[in-house]
């Protein structure tokens, strides 16, 4: 028994304190996070947007990474040092300018110009939902709003003011719920949170390497101290890949994005010297390949981004495509392929494979992940949690509810008033919403009323609290599919009035997280409030100003943005699919789900034979002893474009067996990040100058002389 006990220390010890607690906290918002959140908008958003909708690119990390060196780099050269509660808040706010979904970037009026797009699209018109859109989501596609391409109109202040009600509310119930699973499953319950210190190294350390005192070291101390020069080459190394990766960025990215955006502003239609968003061969593959989408990326991103990723998860999903590729034609042979047509491009052909099956195997492949991470979380979660209590028997705690002092807490009690308010808020306004349709009347709103109350004060409570606590024991995260479509299909609603409302379905147990990462660094917690009630604002604003600016030059999607115009119009079908289900064009209608088109692509065996598949591959692995990554990449792959894999797969192939044996498994791991950070960045800044220029064209084409 005593031997247990000490591997149960041990054990606690590993994960609870790797990285020790703090006992002082301090605030880490100043002006040098109000300058950080100005320069990320400024200058890191626009090119962010230009870049997301000419070739899908991302900068995100390294966006928030470059502000954080940069102010730190800044401080350093001013005789000042930022500290780590300084660059944690400061990389806190970069990531809060900078976070944006791939699909729709540059913060959350993106969303604006999708709506306006939506409503237009061809997939809207011959779903003959083209005139059922809420006025108080998206102005009428006749109005002038739209037609003008002026998302300054007087018809966009309605879904303009009802999207900063949601980001208003979204704000409060994270800090409110999230705060409470925090305060449970940290303070009281003491889980670990594994993930927590890994996430809240990286500012921590460059603020440790600042706070040795390299501001003021000493120059004939560096030259002949062999250790003191060791540390100098290191930083130096760093900075070296990180600026080889700029200028590969910036040299790729004046072919892929400067080229296209320059000859814009001087021709009718850009010129692609690098075709994208792919090179689409599914016409000419289509004899061989029937019903199969092929193509390839031209983008040195993706060989560099297959570099960084776990090499099992990009094998994983290498085999899916090739495994994609062997079954679509198959299938289509065995007509469960069937609303496929000869001359179908990539999009029309992904969607029409989405329709017959692979919509219905990732719904199935998502309740067998499901599975198997609830039966990996619950295998552990008792053994772990005993471990965790085993470790706290003789700890002297005077109250289980009690704050370390200079934390930053708020009374509990404040936080659960503040989340009942606000979940009676998002309810009140969704009633009044839906309140205005004539096919949401009766019995329907009052099951929709009951649903909104089910997931306020039920479901995002339970489903939050029970995933704060798989990340405080297993860093691990599980999420229930299709929860939303299902309940509002249960619900009996129709019209499309109920896809439209901000109903509240989340998951804050990530902010549970988020707290744990600014404790562990010693950062008063009130802190990251502060900095979001200044961040996103400020994003709100600027991503209105951009978009606006940027919809008003060009089409979005148009030829200038090639990615947008080809992922738009397929995420277009998607949506018009999933609306289906509930469509009506009349109080009069009853919608039969199963006879709806999205009905139809819900196939129960596939759905089986989706999760059995996921299921069994889990098992066999297992069973086999190999990394169960291989799975998670093999579910990213099925069914999905297979056009970025070849460079990808390279890209991980190279850095395997070549950069790997060559330069140390070690020295890769670290220098490929950093090489990726700086492509995205110098990428990231040929898109932010095409902004300028763009503005500055249209200003002078603009003026009258």
């Amino acid at each position: 028994m005593p031997r247990k006990t000490r591997t149960t220390d041990k054990e606690v010890e590993l994960y609870r304190n790797l990285l020790t607690t703090p006992t002082s906290f301090s605030g880490g918002f100043g002006w040098a996070t109000v300058l950080g959140i100005i320069f990320c908008g400024l200058v890191m958003l626009p090119g962010s947007i230009y870049l997301g909708l000419m070739s899908g690119g991302n900068l995100g990390q390294a966006a928030s990474w470059v502000t954080v060196i940069l102010f730190n780099e800044i401080a350093r050269r001013s005789l000042k040092t930022l500290n780590k509660q300084n660059l944690v808040i400061l990389l806190h706010a970069a990531q809060v300018i900078m976070a944006a979904n791939i699909l729709f970037p540059g913060g959350p009026c993106a969303q604006l110009v999708w709506r306006a797009f939506l409503v237009t699209s061809d997939a809207i018109r011959d779903s003959n939902m083209r005139g059922d859109f809420p006025r108080w989501w998206v102005p009428d596609p006749d109005s002038e709003a739209i037609l003008g391409r002026n998302l300054l109109h007087p018809h966009w202040w309605g879904p303009i003011a009802l999207l900063i009600f949601t980001i208003m509310l979204g704000f409060v119930r994270r800090y409110t719920l999230g705060y409470f699973c925090f305060r449970l499953t940290s303070d009281v319950e003491r889980l670990p949170f594994p993930m927590a210190p890994i996430a809240a190294q990286g500012a921590m350390a460059m603020a440790e390497a600042d706070e040795a005192g390299d501001a003021q070291e000493d120059p004939g101390r560096v030259f002949f101290d062999r250790s003191k020069r060791q540390q100098t080459r290191k930083k130096s190394r760093r900075w070296r890949l990180f600026s080889l990766g700029a200028t590969i960025g910036v040299a790729f990215g004046f072919i892929q994005v400067g080229i296209p955006a320059l000859t814009g502003v001087f021709l009718d239609k850009p010129v692609f010297l690098i075709p994208q968003p792919f090179v689409d061969t599914t016409t000419l593959t289509e004899s061989a390949l029937p019903a199969t989408p092929t193509g390839i990326a031209l983008d040195l991103g993706v060989i560099l981004l297959g570099m960084v990723l776990p090499f099992w998860a990009v094998l994983g999903t290498f085999t899916a495509i090739v495994l994609t590729l062997i079954l679509n034609p198959i299938l289509q042979d065995m007509n469960i392929l069937t609303a496929w047509q000869p001359g179908m491009d990539t999009v029309s052909t992904t969607f029409a494979n989405e329709i017959d099956f692979w919509m219905s195997f990732s719904i199935g492949a998502s309740i067998g992940l499901l599975a198997v991470s609830l039966f990996q979380s619950m295998r552990d979660i008792h053994a772990k949690l005993t471990l965790v209590r085993a470790a706290q028997v003789g700890e002297a705690r005077e109250d289980v509810w009690a704050t370390p002092p200079g934390r930053g807490d708020f009374p509990l009690w404040f936080a659960l008033v503040l989340y009942v308010v606000s979940g009676l808020a998002v309810i009140g306004v969704c009633y009044a919403l839906m309140s205005q349709s004539p096919l949401l009347a009766g019995s329907v709103r009052l099951n929709v009323v009951v649903f909104l109350f089910v997931f306020v004060f039920v479901y995002n409570p339970l489903i939050s609290y029970l995933n704060a606590r798989l990340l405080g024991i297993a860093g691990q995260n599980i999420t229930i599919p299709h929860v939303r479509e299902a309940a509002f299909v249960l619900s009996g609603a129709r019209g499309l009035d109920i896809w439209m409302a901000p109903i509240p379905i989340e998951n804050y147990a990530h902010q549970a997280q988020a707290f744990r990462i600014t404790e562990l660094t010693g950062t008063n917690l009130r802190s990251m409030i502060k900095t979001e009630l200044i961040a996103v604002p400020m994003l709100f604003l600027l991503s209105l100003g951009f978009w606006a600016f940027i919809w008003r030059s060009n089409d979005v999607p148009g030829p200038a943005f090639p990615y947008a115009q080809t992922y738009w119009e397929l995420q277009s079908k998607r949506t018009a699919l999933t609306f289906s289900a509930t469509h009506a064009v009349s109080e009069d209608q009853k919608v039969d789900f199963w006879q709806t088109e999205f009905g139809k692509a819900i196939h129960p065996r596939v759905i089986a034979g989706g999760a059995t598949t996921v299921v069994g591959l889990f098992v066999i692995l297992t069973t086999l002893g190999l990394p169960v990554m291989f799975v998670y990449g093999m579910i990213r792959g099925f069914g999905q474009f297979p056009h970025v894999m070849a460079l990808e797969i390279c890209g991980a192939l190279v850095a395997r067996f070549y950069l790997r044996r060559k330069l140390g498994t070690q020295n890769v791991l670290q220098a490929m990040p950093t090489i990726l950070a700086g492509y995205f960045t110098g990428v990231g800044l040929i898109g932010m100058a095409m902004v300028a220029v763009d503005l500055i064209s249209k200003a002078i084409s603009a003026a009258p002389f």
